[in-house]
This record gives C-alpha cells, structure tokens and sequence, in this order.
C-alpha cells in the first residue's frame, strides 16, 4: 500500500518543449514536417532496397533495419509531442508512459547495435575484401540482426519491468517531451539503485561498447589503408564508409553529449534540445546522408523511377 506521500499515479504531464505560446504554432509544423520527411525517407530506403536486386547484400540488409529503426524511434516520442503541442492538458496515461519507455530504449539502442553491425561489415569489405562474401554470409547477417532485436528487446524489457516496481510521488510532472527514464526516475518515491546500477553496468555495455567496436573497426581500416597508401584506397574508404561515419557521428555525437557530458546546472532545457536531436533530427537526416551520398542507393533510385515511367 502506497504511504502518506505516495499515490497512485494513473497519469503524468509532459512539460514539452520550452517554447513561447506565440511561437507553438510555427514550431507544430516544423515538427511536423520533419516527422513526416523521417516516415517519408526511411520509407523510400526500405521500398528501394526491397524492390532493387542490387541492393541485396549485407550492407543493405543492415541499413533497411537502421531505417525501420529510426522510422519507429521517431515514432515513439513524435506524435505525442504533436499531438500535446494541440492539447490544454499535455498529459501521457501511466501504461503509456511505461510503453513509451519500453519502445525508446527498443529502438535506441537496436540503433547502436546496427550501427556496429554496418562497421564490421565494412571493416570486411576494405580488409578483406577477397573473403567478404565467405565471411559475411546470409546467414551471419541475419544472425547478427536477430541477434541485436533479441538483446535490445529484453534489455528494453528489463528497464520497463524495474519501472512497474517504483512508487511515485504526488509530483507527476515530467520537465520533457516525452517519458524520459532518468526524468521518470526522479518522480520515485521508492528506491532506485537497482535501476540506476542496470543504467550503469547494461546501459554501458549497449552504448559505449558497441561505440567502442565502431571506433576499433575504423581504426583497423584507416590502417590497413595506410599500409599501401594511394588515393584509390583512400577514395574507397571515404565513398563506402563517408555516409555511416556521418551517421554515427550524428548519433553517437548527441547522445555522449546529453548522458555522458552533463551540463553543470543540471539544465532541462539543454537536456530537451539533445534529446530532440537524436530523437527526430538524426532519424530525419539519415536517409538524406544515405541517398545523397551513396552511389548505389541514388542508382537504384533512377533504376525503380525508370521502371515506373515503363508502365
């Protein structure tokens, strides 16, 4: 039974973005806009993938997922916002709040899983580039993609789990756009260690390990390369890794500078606008940075709208 200074919480507040009243409406539909453009690109990678034979290999097994991810982690938090951007009372349910979680911590770390994916594969390709189809075979990559759903699936479940077992306060004020863990946690009346230590010790090894791994592969190419330095191979390391280099550094970039380089004030303003880069920029750029900068996806782009104009 919940004590004197605890209730049962059915609902909580977002308090959104810091936005002037005269501005909301301008803001509505730049997010809007740019949740839209998200849903749009990642569709379009997924369909041209799916329908260009070309694009059948492991590389683009990796990036149809990592753009159902983004595609899906915007989705989490974005039509929410939309929706208490429209709303007198921007309040979330309780299960709702929970279920929010659960997806975040889903998609944003099979994000980071993915990621590491697409550098191994890389790394392969430019130095091993005679053995790449031996080593990554179908049956590798899917392994490695069912692999990173199955560990971010129970991870995210575990989080959510250990949320169920905390009491929270008569303050349900949440000071973000979405139901954020560490914001939800401070709300607890009961006690928190073991959630904090998961943080630590699991959250860890799924965001700086696979960080890790990434900067260790690149660091194995650039070598390589400059074993027999010529500006081919050089060129070949900027065209097949230039887009997924940008990409992790939008990503990994506005997460190591929200949870790892606090601000000194502890300020949620500053937490806000990181979280809105990763959460709905990141997922909106990458299929520009994939399209726009890839030989291959802009071939086969050109290849399905020729085909179209055929019937």
């Amino acid at each position: 039974m919940p004590g004197n200074n605890q209730t049962v919480i059915s609902q909580f507040l977002l308090l959104g973005l810091p936005i002037p009243p005269e501005h909301q409406h301008l803001f509505y539909a730049l997010f809007l806009a740019m949740y839209l453009t998200t849903v749009l690109g990642n569709l379009i990678i997924i369909i041209l993938i799916r329908l260009d034979s070309h694009l059948h290999t492991p590389m683009y097994l990796f990036l149809s997922n990592l753009s159902f991810t983004d595609l899906c982690f915007s989705s989490v938090t974005m039509p929410k916002l939309l929706q208490n951007m429209q709303s007198q009372v921007p309040s979330i349910p309780y299960a709702g709040c929970l279920a929010q979680v659960y997806f975040f911590v889903l998609f944003g770390d099979l994000e980071s899983l993915l990621l590491v994916a697409m550098a191994y594969d890389r790394y392969v390709a430019i130095c091993f580039p005679l053995h790449y189809t031996s080593i990554m075979s179908p049956k590798l990559c899917v392994s490695l993609v069912l692999l990173s759903w199955v560990l971010t699936t129970l991870y995210a479940m575990l989080h959510t789990l250990l949320l169920t077992r905390l009491s929270f306060c008569e303050n349900n004020v949440i000071p973000h756009f979405f139901c954020d863990l560490s914001a939800l946690l401070k709300l607890a009346c009961s006690d928190i260690h073991i959630n904090e230590l998961v943080i630590l010790i699991i959250g860890g090894l799924v965001v700086i390990l696979p960080f890790l791994l990434i900067i260790v592969s690149y660091a194995r190419i650039v070598s390589s390369i400059l074993k027999v330095p010529s500006t081919r191979g050089i060129y070949k390391v900027f065209s097949t890794c230039g887009s997924h280099l940008s990409v992790v550094s939008l990503f990994y970039g506005t997460v190591i500078g929200l949870y790892l380089c606090p601000s000194v004030n502890n300020s949620t303003v500053k937490d806000t606008v990181m979280s809105m880069m990763y959460t709905a920029v990141t997922p909106m750029l990458n299929p520009f940075i994939y399209t726009l900068r890839n030989r291959d996806m802009k071939g086969a782009l050109k290849r399905v709208i020729s085909r179209i104009h055929c019937f």
